[in-house]
């Protein structure tokens, strides 16, 4: 569905519009693991800004379907307080997970709070608050493939791929 080459590009899009927002700052990425581990990677590796990086885990699906019940496993293991956050998703469909994510991190009181996603649904998004960095905005396809993946496989791939069942 989507060559590497196209998804570098977009990952260069973003990494241009964080440049402009974060020059002079600090912020911390914040990858959702386990999917925007390679979407973080190369995001890092392309803005020009001083950052520091944590992981938090969280999930709500089962095969191909989201389970709407929200469930974390890794927490921040630092104060993030008065700071600036990135939150570094692969993909952005409903919005259950992130409205999750955005309540549980608004109580540890950043100073910002930005959601930069490899993928966008807007078709299935529920909620109104705004996703910042968007890389790609996709239909309802299920894919895999650069960090995505179905039953924990297809990660690995370079490429985007759409699952068919």
């Amino acid at each position: 569905m989507i060559p590497a080459e196209q998804i570098d590009a977009a990952v260069a899009k973003v990494a241009d519009q964080l440049n402009e927002r974060y020059r002079g700052r600090t912020p911390i990425f914040l990858g959702v693991l386990s999917g925007s581990f390679l979407f973080l990677s190369d995001l890092v590796r392309k803005v020009t800004f001083d950052s520091q990086m944590a992981f938090i885990k969280i999930s709500s699906y089962s095969g191909t379907q989201s389970s709407g019940q929200v469930t974390q496993q890794l927490d921040v293991d630092f104060d993030i307080e008065g700071r600036d956050i990135i939150i570094v998703e692969d993909i952005v469909e409903t919005g259950h997970s992130m409205n999750y994510l955005l309540a549980h991190l608004r109580a540890k009181n950043p100073a910002s709070i930005a959601i930069c996603t490899l993928f966008f649904k807007p078709e299935k998004f529920l909620y109104e608050y705004p996703i910042d960095y968007v890389a790609l905005s996709i239909g309802n396809e299920f894919i895999v493939g650069y960090g995505l993946d179905y039953n924990q496989l297809g990660r690995n791939l370079k490429d985007i791929y759409v699952i068919d069942e």
